[in-house]
């Protein structure tokens, strides 16, 4: 079965049910979505700690990380090539047992290379999940796409808010062996992700027994015209987690060595970051269906540099009041992107899903390796006041052409 012909039979599985988002279903993707990030924010969470019991340095925390976003983000487009073809229902709940494998390694890793294996079957697990999932949050949709993928993707960012939050009064106190307790929620996720498949599974088989229909009308755009669109997407995504990674890697070590606050305040202050990332991602979506997904693209990035600008001369005050608009701002970007890219490319869902949430998190992690070494050699000061000017790479979605005729693809 082939990319359209694949999408063709998601087509008619959706005109099999009732108009209007499948609430269960897309509840169930974005809980699902929570827990398994929820795992993943685990391990930057616990970098403090990390660094102290093996005494890394920098350097080596964003190998750490890089260890767990090249695994995902070079899988990603992979598992979403093959789900394009073939789908796989129950993947989504395998992927959660690698992860739950990744955890329980995590919570008894001896040593940097245990912890580096660690982080790899986090990440394997990762990008068996992503694709498929943003899959299934699409035939869930009803035809609102947007308001799908952020539903999806707020769990996944209420996970990595939380992680740091329980790392903070789970694993601080009570040691590395304590992330084991974690595993309560890779089995959690199982259990939901099976019952998502088994949706799905249904949903397909039901497909099969129906006349396929095309994936969408109109002429469809030049591939010239779709690589360099494609192109100018990846480099805004990488504008907003290169960004994402000083955060995400480094912002605990900023508030301590620059204000000195502990380390369960530099979590609880990360955490507001995380949740504003979490409102921004829930409006976004919504957003670009009603007024366009370019507005949405363009104006969350580009709109949020007077803000990084800032960031790096304000106090502790003014450090967490600043954190709200650049995470609630910067994130509401990916939803539009990501739909966005879908109507660019219609027919490959899971090629998109796992392109672009792999590539994003393999810039990530090229991130936190590359500033975890900028912040070895100058400051962790440096990397802040550096990566304030990442978000004027929003200025090339100017060039962002209009995809599906109509304002909601603008």
């Amino acid at each position: 079965m082939d990319a359209r012909a694949s999408e063709g039979g998601l087509a008619a599985a959706a005109a099999a049910r009732p108009a209007g988002p499948t609430v269960a279903v897309l509840a169930g993707l974005s809980l699902s979505h929570l827990l398994n990030d929820l795992i993943q924010s685990l391990l930057p969470a616990i970098y403090p700690l990390l660094k102290q019991t093996y005494h890394l340095d920098f350097g080596q925390i964003g190998l750490l990380t890089l260890a767990f976003q090249l695994t995902s983000s070079l899988l990603q487009p992979v598992v979403g090539l093959s789900t394009d073809r073939r789908p796989q229902p129950f993947s989504l709940a395998a992927g959660m047992l690698l992860s739950l494998a990744g955890l329980l390694m995590l919570s008894r890793a001896s040593s940097f290379a245990s912890l580096l294996v660690a982080a790899g079957l986090v990440g394997t697990g990762s990008a068996i999940f992503h694709p498929e999932a943003s899959r299934v949050a699409r035939l869930a949709s009803g035809g609102r796409y947007g308001l799908a993928q952020s539903v999806f993707q707020v769990g996944g960012n209420a996970g990595t808010a939380i992680g740091p939050l329980l790392a903070a009064f789970i694993v601080v106190p009570h040691g590395q062996s304590s992330i084991a307790f974690f595993a309560v929620a890779a089995l959690a996720g199982f259990v939901v992700l099976s019952l998502v498949g088994r949706w799905y599974r249904a949903r397909l088989a039901l497909a099969a027994t129906r006349p396929r229909r095309a994936a969408g009308a109109g002429p469809a755009p030049s591939r010239p015209r779709v690589v360099a669109t494609v192109a100018i997407l990846l480099v805004l995504i990488f504008s907003k987690y290169f960004y994402m990674a000083s955060f995400t890697s480094y912002f605990t070590f900023y508030l301590l060595h620059r204000f000195g606050v502990s380390v369960q305040e530099s979590q609880v202050l990360l955490f507001v970051f995380l949740g504003a990332v979490a409102v921004g991602t829930v409006i976004g979506g919504p957003i670009g269906d009603r007024f366009g997904r370019k507005p949405v693209i363009w104006g969350s990035i580009v709109g949020v540099l007077p803000f990084t600008l800032a960031l790096p001369h304000a106090n502790l005050f003014w450090t967490v009041v600043l954190t709200v608009p650049i995470g609630l701002i910067l994130a509401s970007a990916m939803p539009a992107i990501l739909v966005y890219a879908q109507e660019l490319l219609p027919g490959r869902v899971g090629l998109v899903g796992g392109l672009f949430f792999g590539f994003a998190f393999g810039m990530g992690g090229l991130g936190a390796a590359v500033l975890g070494e900028l912040a070895d050699r100058t400051s962790i000061e440096t990397v802040y006041t550096l990566c304030a000017f990442l978000p004027a790479i929003g200025l090339l979605a100017v060039f962002l052409p209009r995809v599906g005729g109509s304002v909601r693809g603008a």
